[in-house]
């Protein structure tokens, strides 16, 4: 079908693609990593403010939709408009499988673009803290994101450990679709979806946590800590690091690099070896 890829070609153009990440230079992982911080981030804060005060007039499950449904801007923007993610880089493993590329490779991206990511998470961070959107109905934007952090800080290890492997399964299963289609607005379509089910799921995201619990720690030494009615005992930069951030990128790297990349590895590209 012309302008579609079924899944061996896709799997064929994720190793290429790894193949190509991997050569990129230094400056061009911390560039592009912290780009990808700051694109993943704006969908973070969209959806924060879109549904601040949404589940009090239309029930939660409508506020989980529309923060999924406008959290997707930010995978849109990294593979549409080109950036270097994590989550989606975990991919690489399809690649590293194939022989394409070396360990080495493989971990030098990750390590540089995850760091770049959090860089980008945190300028944007500054962006909105110095913008005082946070205050927007009443500080209601500000409580709201007070609740998410907290509340991602709370989570059992395991608990976030788990909901990692479920939230990068649908994100590079997103990148996967959005493979699929050589046109603009399939690969919006082939975006929308899965990372839609993956934030009204309740996944948890490690790119998306650090935007998501550094606005949470910074509001908590302003006035809009003494409006939020929740316990902020648990908000702390050790409960992020160490709860949170730790437990969620394993499992993002689980359900990214073996549940997309390595299986449709193993179903597309091993029977080559065979044939």
């Amino acid at each position: 079908m012309e302008g579609f890829n079924p899944p061996k070609k896709i799997a064929e153009l994720v190793s290429e693609t790894a193949q190509a990440k991997a050569k990129l230079s230094w400056l061009q992982l911390a560039i592009l990593g912290i780009l990808a911080g700051i694109y993943i981030g704006f969908g973070a804060e969209l959806s924060t403010i879109v549904t601040y005060d949404m589940s009090e007039r239309l029930g939660s499950g409508m506020a989980r939709f529309m923060a999924g449904s406008v959290f997707s801007v930010g995978l849109m923007l990294v593979v549409i408009g080109g950036a270097e993610l994590f989550t989606g880089n975990c991919l690489m493993a399809l690649g590293l499988a194939e022989g394409k590329i070396r360990c080495r490779g493989m971990l030098k991206n990750w390590f540089l673009v995850y760091f770049a990511n959090f860089a980008g998470s945190l300028i944007l961070v500054g962006v909105m803290l110095g913008a005082g959107l946070w205050k927007v109905g009443e500080m209601g934007v500000g409580i709201k994101a007070l609740e998410i952090a907290s509340y991602k800080c709370s989570l059992g290890w395991w608990e976030a450990f788990f909901r990692g492997i479920g939230c990068n399964f649908l994100v590079c299963l997103a990148i996967w679709l959005a493979m699929s289609s050589n046109s603009v607005v399939g690969k919006i379509f082939g975006i929308y979806f899965p990372i839609m089910a993956f934030v009204a799921s309740g996944f948890e995201h490690s790119i998306a946590n650090m935007y998501f619990i550094p606005i949470g720690i910074f509001l908590k030494n302003t006035q809009v800590a003494s409006m939020a009615s929740i316990d902020l005992i648990t908000l702390s930069w050790g409960g992020f690091l160490l709860n949170n951030l730790v437990p969620v990128t394993i499992g993002n790297i689980i359900g990214g690099g073996f549940f997309v990349g390595i299986l449709y590895r193993i179903v597309y590209l091993r029977k080559n070896e065979s044939s």
